[in-house]
């Protein structure tokens, strides 16, 4: 099975004026595209593994040969956490429902909880991921380093933000303060809340 890389689900204007249409294209075509055709070139000599879904791939890890492991981890990571953070965002949607409720419960406020993901997303040195999970029914923030994916470490990701430069560097160059701060009005909380929803239906 060919990984293929996925569409994303609204124009790459659609961001505008948050993340800047260049920057997607790029994002997206250029490095999410990377890590697809890097992670097929991988699998090319173990065919077993070409049968499994990318989210299998990372949630066994254990079960992965170590001659091919850090690839594995780096691109099908890299593969994974894109797909899920362009579903996370979109503008003029409202925070409420049952995650809300979580996130006040969990965090005392919606603002303390912007406050500690921000914090998280400042604080983390070099390249890597910010994200809301949920590890056994509880809300945490968590980082991981460069493509490393919360499925590897048992959590499930019900929100993220991408703070690799390559993220927000032709619109914020340096100021990656203002690209978090953008961030929180292009925050898809119907999917968050679905993402919610569904893992504690299971």
């Amino acid at each position: 099975m060919k990984h293929t890389l996925k569409k994303l689900p609204y124009e790459y204007d659609s961001l505008e004026p948050y993340i800047d249409k260049e920057t997607m294209i790029i994002h997206h075509s250029k490095h999410h595209q990377g890590y697809v055709d890097k992670l097929n070139i991988a699998l090319e000599k173990y065919p077993g593994l070409q049968e499994k879904t990318t989210e299998e791939l990372l949630e066994n890890l254990n079960e992965i040969s170590e001659k091919i492991k850090t690839e594995i981890i780096n691109n099908c990571g890299g593969v994974v956490n894109h797909n899920f953070f362009w579903e996370v965002l979109k503008k003029d949607t409202e925070l409420n429902g049952k995650v809300l409720n979580a996130i006040e419960e969990r965090f005392e406020s919606f603002e303390k909880f912007k406050e500690e993901f921000s914090g998280k997303a400042l604080g983390l040195f070099g390249s890597g991921w910010v994200w809301l999970v949920l590890d056994n029914g509880k809300l945490g923030i968590i980082t991981t380093k460069n493509q490393d994916s919360p499925l590897s470490i048992g959590k499930t990701p019900l929100l993220c933000l991408d703070v690799w430069e390559h993220a927000y560097y032709l619109k914020y160059q340096n100021k990656k303060s203002e690209y978090v701060k953008a961030f929180f009005n292009i925050i898809n909380w119907d999917k968050v809340n679905e993402n919610f929803l569904n893992e504690n239906k299971k």
